[in-house]
């Protein structure tokens, strides 16, 4: 196995133990009622599984080899990088309000400060860029598609369910938020 194979294995186990840090923690916080959004949870988590195994294999094989290897490295790298720092500061600007289920808070409020001001799902954008980072650094095209199409599928489905629960939950004002924003790309999508 080649040190850049290896880094990029530190780099995705390193980010799978600060969200599973990050769900310990929440567990324990208790300001949060029993979600019925298990579902989306579960999809995204399989989806995200399919999209790692499969793009690690291919990515061991010669099938959809990328041969400018050092650049896409690098790409890859500083992609999961801005993707880190976007998910984390999302986190952090959401502070209690952050679930990873979509669960109603008490005295929930809609954040609008930081990158929520500019997209409804930073966080979630961040957790794509990372994956697409990866998945280049692993320097294969076919890769790259077998992590960001299962994954990209899993997230759309996630959006699709918290914004309708949200529109319930906060009415007209969560309504006309989603005018003035878009879902994950600024003035795009």
């Amino acid at each position: 196995m080649n040190l850049k194979l290896i880094i990029i294995l530190v780099i995705t186990y390193s980010y799978g133990l600060f969200e599973l840090f990050m769900g310990v923690k929440q567990k324990r916080k208790g300001n949060i009622e029993k979600s019925g959004d298990k579902s989306s949870v579960w999809m995204l988590v399989i989806l995200i599984a399919f999209g790692y195994f499969f793009s690690f294999l291919i990515a061991s094989t010669k099938i959809g080899r990328i041969y400018h290897w050092n650049t896409f490295f690098t790409i890859g790298v500083i992609m999961t990088t801005l993707g880190l720092a976007i998910r984390i500061t999302s986190i952090l600007t959401l502070k209690k309000q952050f679930t990873y289920t979509v669960t109603k808070i008490e005295n929930h409020e809609l954040i609008e400060r930081g990158l929520y001001k500019f997209i409804r799902h930073p966080a979630y954008l961040g957790q794509l860029i990372i994956f697409a980072g990866i998945s280049t650094a692993l320097s294969n095209w076919v890769s790259i598609t077998f992590m960001m199409i299962p994954v990209s599928i899993g997230f759309i489905h996630r959006i699709t369910i918290e914004e309708k629960f949200l529109k319930e939950q906060m009415g007209q004002q969560y309504m006309d938020y989603q005018k003035r924003t878009k879902r994950l790309i600024p003035m795009i999508y």
